[in-house]
């Protein structure tokens, strides 16, 4: 497989940062071109290997650092603040991305995957910029959830009182200090991501993964969470084209799979004529990371090859 890197400039100024992997083979035909949008909290790097199945089957896969993240972030004290409007702002970056991409790749099709965050961002680029895209793809993932107005509401305090960049321990605490309930004894605060140890470690170790996110991000998630699945948001979502779904039935993001259940019911209510889902028995949250990641990517990778035509 192929890497090469490069950056865009985005409507902030800032210079988004873009992995680009491919076929290590030229003579290799191509099916088509995958672009990812990662989660909340890590880098886009995390993906190559994932790259590494898609490109023997005749891919190319793109996936930039988002707004406060990875090499995006001008360095560590940037990690977790997007700057102002930062979530709608990444939406924007991944809009703007396809769009090179096509430029790149025209005649081939292109999907776009997104996975926790990135599955949320994506959700609302299902209405917002649907048109370069051929399908979807969302692991990780959740559909309506309650509480969103009084997380947002003391997101937007905080932000006031210490500053939108200030990070978050109060927020990360109430978003994500539960998530270990189900996995007692816990070993580490990040058990939940997958049930492989040294993946979790892999995580952990990484500078670009785990840190906290700042209050006007947190202020920012909430908004988005409460936008995308308003009716008539979700009205805009194209109906012809194929969405596919997978992640852990222990994923607390999904609420343990009744979350996931509850979105693609939405979709089908919507009439969206194509959607596929797969839930893993005890699988997690990463579950590109997972103990049954080969499994995993496998089966992305057939879904994608089924709907290249």
């Amino acid at each position: 497989m192929r890497e090469q890197t490069f950056k865009f400039e985005n409507d902030a100024g800032q210079e988004v940062f873009v992995y680009e992997w491919s076929p290590s083979d030229p003579s290799l035909p191509l099916r088509g071109v995958l672009q990812i949008a990662h989660g909340m909290s890590e880098t886009a790097e995390r993906y190559k290997r994932f790259a590494e199945v898609l490109t023997s089957d005749g891919f190319v896969v793109y996936a930039n650092d988002h707004r406060g993240h990875g090499r995006t972030a001008a360095g560590p004290e940037e990690l977790g603040w997007p700057g102002k409007d930062g979530l709608n702002g990444m939406v924007r970056d991944m809009i703007a991305l396809g769009e090179i991409i096509q430029e790149r790749h025209a005649g081939l099709p292109l999907f776009l995957m997104g996975h926790s965050m990135g599955s949320f961002l994506t959700q609302k680029t299902m209405y917002t910029g649907p048109d370069r895209y051929k399908g979807f793809i969302l692991t990780g993932t959740n559909g309506p959830r309650g509480l969103l107005s009084f997380g947002q509401n003391l997101a937007i305090l905080q932000s006031k009182l210490q500053g939108p960049d200030h990070p978050s321990l109060l927020m990360n605490a109430l978003s994500f200090g539960s998530f270990n309930k189900n996995f007692m004894p816990m070993r580490t605060p990040f058990d939940w991501l997958s049930r492989d140890e040294r993946e979790v470690d892999k995580y952990i170790e990484n500078p670009l993964c785990g840190f906290v996110c700042s209050a006007g991000f947190f202020d920012g998630l909430f908004g988005l969470l409460r936008e995308i699945h308003r009716p008539d948001r979700m009205a805009k979502i194209p109906k012809d084209k194929p969405v596919y779904i997978f992640g852990g039935e222990q994923d607390p993001v999904g609420l343990q799979g009744k979350g996931v259940r509850r979105l693609v019911a939405l979709y089908e209510q919507l009439g969206l004529q194509n959607v596929d889902v797969r839930l893993y028995p005890g699988g997690r949250h990463e579950m590109l990371n997972e103990s049954n990641r080969d499994e995993v990517s496998r089966d992305t990778a057939d879904w994608l090859i089924r709907h290249t035509g």
